[in-house]
């Protein structure tokens, strides 16, 4: 029998083609540094609006409390008015009730003091 020839798989002559390993993908959208920057300034200016509102909440406060404050007297006034005609309707039923009765005073208090007290029922 004749001895097998053997032939080595050897590379090419100049060797190999390099092997391309590294990922080649393109840039898609901005990069980070520019994302951040982005957010930052929206922020900054949510911020800002923010600042600017609590401003405007806090004069509109203040116009609101100086303006109840200003209506104070004439509500008083209102309800001192209210009370004094109150006061006199009651007086005037008093009267019509009790005319029948003999010694009595219509207005009179029924307290022993020169002091103000006002009623203590009030009838709508």
């Amino acid at each position: 029998m004749a001895p097998v020839q053997y032939a080595q798989d050897l590379p090419p002559a100049g060797g190999f083609a390099p092997v391309r390993y590294q990922r080649n993908l393109p840039v898609k959208g901005p990069g980070g540094a520019l994302i951040f920057a982005g957010v930052a300034a929206v922020c900054g200016f949510g911020f800002w609006r923010v600042g600017l509102g609590n401003l405007e909440k806090r004069e509109l406060q203040r116009e609101k409390v100086w303006s109840r404050i200003h209506l104070v007297p004439l509500l008083m006034a209102e309800a001192d008015r209210d009370a004094y005609r109150r006061e006199q309707a009651a007086l005037e039923r008093e009267k019509v009730i009790m005319k029948d009765v003999q010694g009595w005073q219509p207005g009179k208090k029924v307290y022993n003091t020169d002091r103000y007290t006002a009623n203590s029922v009030f009838v709508i």
